[in-house]
């Protein structure tokens, strides 16, 4: 999957879930930091060094992470079915895999 459709993914699991308070602040959240991790990839391509560009994947790497977060948040919370984000828990794992070696990569240049 790439990083703008899992945003998107992301967007559409939340949108069906019931407006509260609480939830409208962890939603905020959690479609903040997906949509920060498809910005901040699309900033990796455009990046002028090296150095900039590792900066851009450690911010990547976060903002996955901090999704996850919320997203065991809600699940937690019980806002939402577990089967419902099981994919997007799963994605995200993965992600976080795959982007933590490329950042290990590029500190080694």
């Amino acid at each position: 999957m790439d990083f703008k459709n899992f945003s998107i993914s992301i967007i559409r699991t939340l949108s069906s879930l019931p407006y509260s308070d609480d939830l409208s602040i962890i939603r905020k959240q959690i479609i903040q930091s997906a949509t920060f991790v498809a910005a901040n990839y699309r900033a990796v391509s455009r990046a002028r060094s090296e150095k900039e560009k590792f900066a851009k994947i450690s911010i990547v790497v976060e903002e996955i992470d901090e999704t996850q977060l919320w997203l065991k948040i809600i699940e937690e919370l019980e806002y939402v079915n577990p089967e419902k984000i099981l994919y997007l828990k799963t994605e995200c794992e993965e992600l976080v895999k795959v982007m933590t070696k490329y950042k290990f990569k590029l500190s080694q240049i």
